[in-house]
């Protein structure tokens, strides 16, 4: 029996997968409203259910927080290991949605079918896809092509405060050849897309104190030196003309695009231009010598997030104010050390200050960035097999953002992670009214039945 086979099962049997999934979206898995613990508990629970009855071993771990559910099921070739989590954003605010967030329904749209609510696209939906290219498989096959592992979590949404140490206590069960993590996009909500770069994040939340109250700007004006504008001339020297960052050996570490990947995303057209108008902007604001794709995907930052101080209230009040401060993150590439950038950071910050200032932290620890290795040669299998299900050659694309899950892989289990998602832009994943389109839905598990059969072969 041919892939072919497996495939048209998938086809033939999306109207009970939908089914299944709109089941699973109308648990109110929210993991960071403690009333909702019995909720993540249930969904746990359905997913075991679901597990078991295609033959898995699954079962519920607990942990400090919500459960872990961890299935395996024993095959020749390759070990697979399937990553996605069950718990889901809240709702707030409720009065923006056009439907309860928990009832679920394919809705008809002007750019097609969609399933509506919450956890459709993040991650209930994209979890399913996998399950449900195994389902076939198994229908058709009787077994499935090889030895592949689940492990959905249910605190993603919550910081995965259980993650890091679960995965350390488990390791030997939970190493395998490859991982395969389901929370991404496609790349302009049409090209099917490999993510293979993530940036890493560090953030530094700090207060600036000058004199030791506030004071009367018409006795201290002039005189006396304001918070604010020290902080203001901090800030304003992070970036020099070009928009390149000015802190002492910032680019360590931080490597070059190769002529391949370079190529590539040459070749996706991306339109910055549109991209920067859909949010009432013009022009790009990083480095000058870099390209647009290169400045989201591939290049650091340094972004002010939050800055305040002195009287912000209706009215005035005349004072330079005792203090000033100000939240930063850092997006990290590459090598980059997070604990070097805070230190270059901390001692540029010290030798700023004028005489008799002082400056407090309140920071928790950063992330270095994640890059996967394709000369893995499982990566261009899989890429060759998206491009076969879509209209459009499947791509290895960076991503602006964090998936922390990734880097762990790597960190505490030595092992690579493709994360291949078939989300779209405009699913307003952690947004009222989210959805998840319903060809994501059905070329996403074909993509799934594609991947696994380029892989065992």
């Amino acid at each position: 029996m041919s892939l072919q086979t497996v495939l048209d099962r998938i086809d033939a049997d999306l109207g009970d997968a939908t089914d299944r999934l709109i089941e699973l979206l109308k648990i109110q898995s929210i993991s960071t409203d403690p009333a909702y613990i019995s909720d993540c508990d249930a969904a746990a629970d359905w997913l075991v259910n679901d597990l078991q009855t295609l033959g898995v071993k699954a079962e519920k771990r607990k942990t400090p927080g919500h459960p872990m559910v961890i299935g395996h099921i024993d095959g020749d070739g390759p070990h697979v290991l399937f990553y996605g989590h069950y718990d889901v954003q809240p709702v707030d605010p409720l009065e923006l949605w056009d439907s309860p967030p928990f009832d679920p329904a394919i809705e008809d749209t002007p750019q097609g079918k969609v399933i509506r609510g919450r956890g459709s696209s993040d991650d209930k939906g994209q979890l399913m896809t996998f399950v449900e290219a195994c389902r076939a498989w198994k229908a058709v096959h009787g077994s499935l092509p090889c030895k592949i592992s689940f492990f959905f979590e249910g605190e993603e949404e919550s910081g995965s405060p259980s993650l890091v140490p679960f995965m350390k206590e488990n390791a030997a069960e939970l190493t395998s050849d490859i991982a395969l993590i389901c929370d991404t996009g496609l790349f302009d909500s049409k090209v099917p897309a490999i993510t293979t770069q993530l940036r890493g994040l560090l953030g530094e939340d700090f207060t600036i104190t000058g004199p030791d109250r506030d004071l009367h700007s018409g006795m201290y004006g002039g005189i006396a030196m304001n918070p604010i504008r020290v902080l203001s001339r901090i800030i304003a020297d992070l970036h020099d003309d070009t928009g390149r960052i000015t802190l002492p050996g910032f680019y360590d570490g931080v490597p070059e695009l190769s002529d391949d990947i370079r190529s590539q995303w040459q070749g996706l057209n991306f339109d910055h231009q549109s991209f920067l108008n859909d949010v009432g902007l013009k022009s790009p604001a990083g480095e000058q010598d870099r390209t647009p794709l290169e400045q989201i995907w591939s290049r650091p930052t340094c972004d002010v997030n939050g800055i305040w101080g002195g009287y912000t209230g209706d009215g005035f009040k005349t004072v330079l104010p005792s203090q000033a401060s100000a939240k930063l993150s850092f997006r990290l590439v590459g090598a980059q050390d997070p604990d070097a950038i805070r230190t270059a950071f901390r001692t540029y910050l010290k030798n700023s200050l004028p005489e008799g200032f002082s400056v407090e932290y309140r920071t928790e620890k950063g992330s270095a960035a994640s890059q996967m290795s394709i000369e893995d040669p499982a990566f261009e299998k899989a890429r060759k097999a998206l491009s076969d299900e879509w209209p459009s050659p499947a791509a290895y694309v960076g991503c602006g953002g964090s998936i922390p899950i990734a880097g762990y892989f790597k960190e505490i289990l030595d092992v690579d992670a493709m994360l291949i998602g078939f989300g779209k832009d405009d699913d307003q994943i952690h947004s009222p009214n989210e959805k998840y389109d319903l060809e994501s839905f059905h070329k996403g598990t074909r993509s799934w039945a594609r991947i696994l059969d380029a892989l065992t072969k």
